[in-house]
């Protein structure tokens, strides 16, 4: 069975352990990561995490989908996805 995800908290609590400093600082450093990365990746551009990964944004174009309930086809229009590409060093980590 799968383990549950790390909470903001306990994310919090890992960093300020591994920083040697306390979680005041540590929250700090994380929201400002978040921000500085949800900031580029909105202007278009793109963020590599390194040992981690490269979050980017990538446009869809339009395209037809079906309504499961109705079975109707609907034209979507074109929108954009955040995508995550995992890092190599981190896949071998992981796969051991």
């Amino acid at each position: 069975m799968a383990q549950k995800p790390m909470t903001k908290t306990q994310l919090v609590a890992a960093l300020a352990e591994e920083m040697g400093s306390d979680k005041k600082a540590a929250s700090a450093a994380l929201d400002a990561v978040t921000a500085v990365v949800s900031k580029e990746v909105a202007a278009g551009g793109a963020v590599t995490l390194p040992g981690i990964g490269k979050v980017y944004c990538r446009e869809r174009p339009e395209r037809m989908v079906r309504n499961p309930a109705t079975g109707e086809q609907i034209k979507k229009e074109a929108d954009k996805v955040v995508k995550v590409t995992i890092a190599k060093a981190l896949k071998d980590s992981v796969n051991g």
